[in-house]
């Protein structure tokens, strides 16, 4: 994206790649979902070799989405974010409070009649999102530095409380409602093995490249020539993942279409209620246009990667728990691209004005 102090139309500070994301995001969904269907075996293929319990193409594709927006971010100014305690005491109330006692409630209320899709979207909500938040916050021209910052705590307590709050909200909390009780079986090292594998190393990969870039050759050199070079590469991981992750589960999705729909309506309110409420919350505390954009992204999406593995690991492939986290990024991904148009549109009611992200030149 181009650097500009003014307030342009969105689509004309997009670049060329950027401008058409939706399309691309689409023809990739489309793409991913008819090859599933129409190659068979496809999808045993693909899930042949894995990585931490993930298809290895997903894997890759995972990193390779993630290394150049951690390539980007400043990390000699992650002081000035981790001194912000409105931020930090905002996203841990809104991802480790709100949002999985919104999903649980919405879960019950939506699917109250089948447990299997019900307990699937409660683990979706303890899933806090570590991956593709990042390139939806530089899509949305938020503060990088903060979403690294964000990213990194959520991974944290991600180890700690994942298999707390899936004991919470599957077994303890609808006991004392008086509800259908359930259990998860995970481990602490399986959750943070795949932070360790999905964040780690695209984190370490970045911050070295930006040090040693940045010693061989200069900031100036590194953000203006090195950087553009490597931008796109992130659109290009996240189109490649999604078609491998539609083509893995498209058989499933395209024969159960009312049941997706089903999952769809509470996953289509979480979203709209979480970015909103960050939103609203970071308006509130005056965070600016940046800082309230990286709050409400960090606190909308989720690790549906982590949830898919845990629902495949405890109930089965075919489980209807699997199918609910396979629905989450079919929702998920329009629903945020959508939202960073949203958060453009939003941007001239800020008086601040932050210094765009660059995601792709």
């Amino acid at each position: 994206m181009t650097e500009t102090t003014t307030h342009p139309a969105v689509v004309g500070r997009l670049s060329t790649l950027d401008r058409f994301l939706p399309v691309w995001i689409g023809v990739a969904m489309a793409a991913g979902l008819l090859l599933g269907r129409m190659i068979p075996g496809l999808g045993d293929t693909l899930g042949a070799v894995e990585l931490d319990g993930i298809s290895l193409p997903i894997a890759l594709g995972l990193l390779i989405m993630m290394y150049p927006v951690l390539a980007k971010v400043r990390y000699d100014r992650l002081d000035t974010v981790t001194g912000d305690r409105r931020l930090l005491l905002g996203s841990l109330l809104l991802n480790w409070v709100l949002g999985p006692a919104l999903m649980f409630a919405l879960a019950w209320i939506f699917l109250s009649d089948l447990p299997e899709y019900r307990t699937g979207l409660i683990i979706v909500g303890l899933a806090r999102c570590i991956a593709m938040v990042i390139i939806w916050n530089d899509l949305a021209c938020g503060d990088r530095e903060a979403a690294a910052v964000l990213v990194a705590i959520n991974s944290v307590f991600q180890v700690i409380m994942f298999a707390v709050l899936g004991w919470f909200y599957l077994s303890v909390l609808p006991g004392w409602l008086g509800l259908e009780q359930t259990t998860i079986d995970t481990s602490p090292w399986q959750i943070a093995k795949s932070v360790l594998i999905f964040l780690g190393i695209p984190l370490l990969a970045g911050f070295l490249t930006r040090h040693f870039g940045e010693k061989a050759k200069g900031r100036e050199w590194y953000e203006r020539k090195f950087l553009p070079r490597i931008g796109p590469w992130a659109l290009y991981g996240l189109l490649f993942t999604i078609v491998i992750l539609f083509a893995l589960q498209g058989d499933r999705i395209t024969s159960q279409p009312l049941d997706v729909v089903r999952i769809a309506i509470p996953l289509l309110a979480y979203f709209a209620i979480m970015w909103g409420g960050g939103y609203a919350l970071g308006a509130a505390m005056g965070l600016g246009y940046a800082r309230t954009t990286t709050l409400a992204f960090t606190a909308a999406g989720n690790n549906f990667e982590l949830a898919i593995a845990v629902a495949i690991a405890t109930y089965g492939v075919t489980s209807g728990q699997a199918l609910a986290g396979v629905v989450g990024p079919l929702i998920e991904v329009p629903v945020l691209v959508a939202l960073v148009y949203v958060s453009l549109a939003l941007r001239k009611r800020f008086t601040r004005e932050p210094a765009p992200a660059q995601l792709s030149s």
